[in-house]
């Protein structure tokens, strides 16, 4: 259940003024088959369309398996919360947001949260208004120095720490708390005194995707004994790992004027070095290499990414790490060969703007990248070092899942090693039988098991869809509940003839796997004999229940030693039978 507070009712009036196929063809492109719209999932690498979007409020991919509502594709898309979902859907409908009526814990957080963001907000727009000071002569200098112009003060909203108590007083005299200072990390306790973390350093504010403040990265300036660069601590807001800097403004970018790739660099500099010389596409992650979560909001906006790492040890390093993380993400990865410990910043300002254009336009591919760092490694001209060398570009190319794409770097690799290639082909194949096994079958997960699903599983998704949609065809003198306990609060909102989009909101679809297939059910494939499936399917699972019942009572009657309790099981399992073999479903009519 999703609904956090808001009534099915609203919800379901929410949805209605968001057709999900208006929603979701704003941010990707649907074309009509049949009765339903399909496109490239946004939530996958793929070519040929599996994304699906059915008019009765529900979306399914047969490609990842990702599913849900109008609000469940708002929070997957934009990498939002369901609050944060709903605020956008009702925005996009011109309602009102009800008071919250639900859970205290939940509204709890909601409150927090709203008042953390308040408290960023206020804190970024001051530290903003304190540039411009006389007292930040320094910050002005560097500024001047790095030849930034008002437009990316504006548009990263760079500002300045005066001291190590002036915020904590100003924001004082908003009404903010210490303890909500603390939460917030922008103030730490020392000595009994709550200080400014990021104390006389110029400040870069971090916003997420929705252009809300959620913390800061803060530079000195001048000497000092300690880091150059200070982040906020970890928050109920900030959480380095998720975070990308400039996501908003590469989001807005999107939905203006469309990108075909995204550039990420390694610093904040960097990001405002190349949005100055028109790389507005760029963006950098928080941490020394991208995450699972960075790759996953990435991927959102672009699926064509290119890793622009500073071309020192450190750059080269938070590549490979890169490389691993992007490898089962779905994306076009391409890797910027830098100059020697140059970053983004320095090329511009000492080789311009059409060295560096040159440098992405030349990406390569990861592979190409690896053999091309495996090749610095090892001096090809001793048989020793080049036997290390083949073998750990097999190590690289082995992890290809694409045939063809194989056999193109296994040619490559006898070019550069010049063994034969049927030798290489050879150890390719032995490296990957001895590859374990098991790691095939750790990715195996519940969606797979169901595809490889029984009768049964057959049966009891045409049946619940069948109800859910409230098919003519079905046999309403059954008892479902009875012969399917496991789903009856399904059951029971398919009797009230609920809308497909409220089922998110009165269960937790994550308890009922079939739902997404019974949801997206194509009823076309039974249309000359709707009714005679849906009877077979009933009669199947009965029987089921018979054969079940019959295995019990004839295990009970072995077991018996009372002659008249032997007598009844004994006329319990002709009736039993007797009902197998009439195909009789009275047991399980309504009563």
């Amino acid at each position: 259940m999703q609904n956090n507070g808001f009534s099915t009712d609203w919800l379901y009036k929410l949805k209605q003024k968001n057709d999900i196929v208006s929603v979701i063809g704003k941010y990707i492109r649907l074309e009509k088959k049949g009765g339903k719209y399909w496109a490239c999932c946004p939530f996958h690498n793929e070519k040929t369309a599996s994304f699906t979007v059915n008019e009765d409020g529900f979306f399914y991919c047969f490609g990842c398996k990702e599913y849900g509502d109008v609000i469940s594709f708002v929070m997957k898309y934009e990498s939002c919360d369901f609050n944060q979902a709903v605020e956008i859907l009702a925005k996009n409908a011109n309602m009102e947001i009800p008071k919250f009526s639900g859970d205290d814990k939940v509204f709890e957080k909601k409150e927090k949260r709203d008042r953390l963001i308040k408290l960023l907000d206020l804190t970024y727009r001051h530290y903003q208004s304190n540039l411009y000071l006389p007292q930040a002569k320094l910050a002005q200098e560097y500024i001047k120095k790095r030849k930034l112009t008002k437009r990316e003060l504006e548009d990263f909203k760079l500002g300045y720490s005066l001291g190590w108590t002036e915020l904590v007083t100003y924001l004082k005299s908003k009404g903010f708390t210490e303890k909500e200072m603390l939460e917030a990390g922008v103030a730490q306790i020392k000595n009994n005194k709550c200080y400014d973390v990021m104390a006389e350093r110029l400040i870069f504010p971090i916003f997420n995707a929705f252009n809300e403040c959620v913390g800061f990265s803060a530079r000195i300036l001048g000497q000092a004994d300690y880091a150059k660069y200070k982040n906020t601590a970890e928050t109920l807001l900030f959480q380095k790992g998720k975070i990308v800097y400039a996501i908003n403004l590469v989001k807005d970018l999107k939905k203006s004027q469309g990108i075909n790739n995204l550039i990420i660099v390694e610093g904040q500099m960097d990001v405002i070095a190349m949005h100055k010389a028109g790389f507005k596409n760029t963006v950098a992650c928080m941490g020394t290499a991208l995450t699972k979560d960075n790759a996953n909001s990435l991927k959102k906006i672009s699926e064509n990414i290119v890793l622009c790492f500073d071309g020192d040890t450190a750059g080269q390093k938070a590549t490979l790490k890169s490389i691993e993380t992007m490898r089962d993400e779905g994306v076009n990865l391409k890797i910027a060969l830098m100059p020697d410990k140059k970053d983004p910043d320095e090329i511009l300002n000492e080789y311009g703007r059409e060295y560096l254009e040159s440098i992405i336009k030349n990406a390569v591919s990861p592979l190409d990248y690896l053999i091309g760092m495996e090749r610095k490694k090892y001096n090809l001209d001793s048989a020793d070092e080049k036997g290390k060398f083949v073998v750990k570009c097999l190590e690289h190319i082995s992890k290809v899942d694409s045939a063809s794409y194989e056999d193109v770097y296994l040619e490559k690799l006898r070019d550069i090693s010049r063994v034969p290639i049927d030798i290489l082909r050879q150890d390719l194949l032995r490296m990957k039988k001895g590859q374990a096994p098991e790691k095939k079958e750790q990715k195996i997960d519940k969606d797979v098991l169901i595809s490889r699903e029984n009768g049964n599983i057959r049966a009891i998704k045409y049946i619940i869809a069948s109800l859910i949609f409230n098919k003519d065809f079905v046999n309403n003198n059954i008892d479902y509940v009875k012969l399917l306990p496991k789903y009856e609060k399904v059951i029971k909102l398919a009797y009230n003839k609920t809308p497909i989009s409220s089922y998110f909101d009165c269960l937790d679809i994550e308890e009922y796997p079939i739902l997404k297939d019974c949801f997206n059910l194509d009823f076309t494939e039974f249309t000359n004999n709707e009714k005679g499936y849906f009877d077979q399917c009933l009669w199947y699972l009965i029987s089921q229940e018979y054969v079940k019942k019959q295995t019990d009572l004839t295990e009970e009657f072995k077991n018996c030693k009372d002659i008249d309790k032997r007598k009844l099981l004994m006329n319990e399992l002709s009736k039993v039978t007797k009902a197998l073999k009439d195909k009789n479903l009275e047991e399980f009519y309504a009563r």
